[in-house]
Order: structure tokens, then sequence, then C-alpha cells
């Protein structure tokens, strides 16, 4: 028997691997700059929206290639719907705490390198956690609630 991924579980595994590419990249070249210098002080802030840029594009990129290879299984069914669902909202509860952290350090008043830089974190941790989530759900089973 030959098993065949589908079209959403590809998309989940795409966003895993450039997610974490792109935040391990952002994070080795903002501490490669640190140097004797205060972490808070080197410039990250183009670093930064490189990589969430080329993620984006990455993510585009491969979730098309992913969709010209097998334009038949692109297609969602209620199953794909009701994992995609659960994989969003686990994520989703990163970005608030994200928000939520944010605002915290903020009225602490904290240097803007850690607000950002605790934003990116949970963006990129909704992304793959997230991922992971579909993935299980799809390798493992989904109990519909």
């Amino acid at each position: 028997m030959r098993w065949i991924m589908a079209y959403e579980e590809k998309r989940a595994w795409i966003m895993l691997v450039v997610s974490a590419i792109a935040y391990a990249g952002y994070a080795a070249v903002t501490l490669g700059r640190a140097g004797p210098e205060p972490l808070a002080e080197v410039p990250y802030a183009a670093t930064l929206l490189w990589s969430i840029g080329a993620a984006i594009a990455a993510s585009i990129a491969l979730t098309v290639a992913a969709g010209a290879v097998a334009p038949e299984r692109a297609r969602k069914d209620q199953r794909d719907r009701e994992i995609n669902r659960l994989g969003e909202y686990i994520g989703q509860s990163f970005v608030a705490i994200g928000g939520v952290a944010a605002l915290a350090m903020s009225l602490a008043e904290l240097d803007h390198f850690w607000i950002a830089n605790v934003i990116y974190l949970t963006f990129a941790l909704s992304a793959v956690l997230g991922s992971v989530a579909k993935i299980f759900a799809y390798r493992r089973g989904f109990q519909s609630w």
C-alpha cells in the first residue's frame, strides 16, 4: 500500500520547516552580531523584516509548488477543515500569549528590542506548534469533538 500525504498536511510541513528555519536564521544572525555590546543594542530590525519576508515568500512558493505537483489532492474535506481549525486554535494561543507579553513589556518600558523579539518568537512558536498539531492529527488520527 502506498501512502499519499494530503495537501493540507504538506502545507503544515512547509509552514513548520520554513518558520523554524527563518526564526533560527534570524536568531543566529542577531546573536552573532552581539559581540561585547548588550544584546538590546544589536541592530535587529532589518534582519527581522528580511527573515519574515523570506519566510512568507518561501512558504508561498513551496505551497504553490506542492499544489502544482498534485492539483487533484488540493481539495479540502471535512476532516481537513477540522484538523486545520484545531491547529489554528493551538497556534493562535501563542499569538495571544505574545500579545499579552508584549503589552506587559511595553508597560514595564522595556527596550523595543525585547518587545519585538518576544512578538516574533511567539509568532514563530504559533506557526511551529500549530503545524505540529496538524501533522500529529494527520499522522496519529483526529477525534472530532
